[in-house]
C-alpha cells in the first residue's frame, strides 16, 4: 500500500518508452500536479478519464501551470476508444484498446472496413 500524494509517488518512480500512466480521478488537486509531473517524463500513454469539459479545464490548469504545447500535446483525454462503453469494464476495454492501437499503429476502426493483413508482422 502506498499512502502519499500520486505525483510524489510518480516523481519517485521510474518510467520509460513502455511506461502507461492513466489519471482516473477527475479532481484537479490530484490531476493537475499529477499530470504535470507525467507529461515531462518518459511514457509511451497519458491518458485522463474525463469529459470534454473536464479535459479543456484539465488543459487550461495545465497550461497555466507551465506546461508547454508538445507536453499537452501527450496527453489523451477524454481516454479510450468510442466503444459505445457505459460499463466500469467497458470503458476499461476501450482504454486498453487505445493504448494498444497506439503502441502498434492501429486505427481503431472496424477491421471489416480495413484493407491488407488483419495482423501484420511487427516486432516489439
Amino acid at each position: 500500500m502506498v499512502a502519499q500524494w500520486p505525483h510524489r509517488y510518480l516523481r519517485d518512480t521510474d518510467t520509460d518508452a513502455r511506461t502507461v500512466i492513466c489519471v482516473l480521478t477527475h479532481d484537479p488537486k490530484f490531476d493537475v500536479p499529477l499530470l504535470q509531473e507525467a507529461l515531462r517524463r518518459p511514457a509511451a500513454y497519458i491518458g485522463a478519464m474525463g469529459s470534454r469539459r473536464t479535459h479543456a479545464d484539465r488543459a487550461q490548469r495545465l497550461a497555466e501551470a507551465g506546461l508547454t504545447e508538445h507536453e499537452l500535446s501527450r496527453l489523451r483525454s477524454p481516454v479510450g476508444l468510442d466503444l459505445g462503453a457505459r460499463t466500469p469494464e467497458e470503458v476499461a476495454v476501450s482504454v486498453a484498446a487505445e493504448i494498444v492501437a497506439l503502441r502498434w499503429g492501429g486505427s481503431g476502426a472496424p477491421l471489416t472496413t480495413t484493407e491488407g493483413a488483419v495482423h501484420p508482422h511487427r516486432s516489439s
